[in-house]
């Protein structure tokens, strides 16, 4: 009885300590200043294992077809291309100042897996965007078909040469607000 006592005392002043943290405004929250080893752990842990788990039951439509991979490339570089670059770039005045850094899927790619895994996971980013992270929910204004033709368009992405990327981006002159 008496350890579960202390261990009780114990947890509550590691929750009123917690508590005393959170409302002390002490931890940085600047985008300037990255997170700590342990903060960046596991924020980083919980995100990628939320979205595999949100994910993995997607079913992956066939995506080699060459109009999706046109009809992704415009909305990539209308939606995407300030964080996630083009072809040839290496950082952009918004991607240099978001933290955590978007990744570079056009030079990188964003391989997590095998090609269905991370055509699931980059669905779900990209329809429900990652809280607190400057990525939006894309699925509040876009639909899945539209969706899964950025997919299409971000598995052949790393590939492309910035003329290449120029074509597959260039929207139809009636289309300039689609996005």
């Amino acid at each position: 009885m008496k350890t579960i006592k202390i261990l009780g005392l114990a947890a509550v002043a590691i929750l009123a300590a917690a508590v005393a943290f959170i409302y002390s405004g002490f931890y940085p929250m600047g985008a300037d200043v990255p997170h700590n080893t342990l903060t960046y752990w596991a924020l980083d842990t919980l995100r990628e294992r939320s979205v595999a788990r949100a994910a993995r039951d997607i079913e992956v439509p066939p995506l080699d077809d060459p109009a999706l991979l046109l009809a992704g490339g415009p909305d990539y570089n209308d939606m995407c291309a300030g964080c996630h670059l083009k072809p040839g770039k290496t950082e952009s005045d918004f991607s240099v100042g978001l933290y955590p850094e978007p990744p570079n899927l056009a030079s990188t790619g964003h391989a997590h897996g095998d090609a269905e895994a991370e055509a699931r996971r980059s669905f779900w980013i990209i329809r429900h965007g990652i809280k607190a992270s400057g990525m939006p929910a894309w699925g509040l204004t876009h639909d899945d078909e539209r969706i899964w033709a950025m997919v299409a368009f971000l598995q052949r992405l790393p590939e492309l040469t910035p003329e290449q990327y120029q074509i597959l981006t260039a929207r139809e002159a009636g289309d300039a607000n689609q996005h």
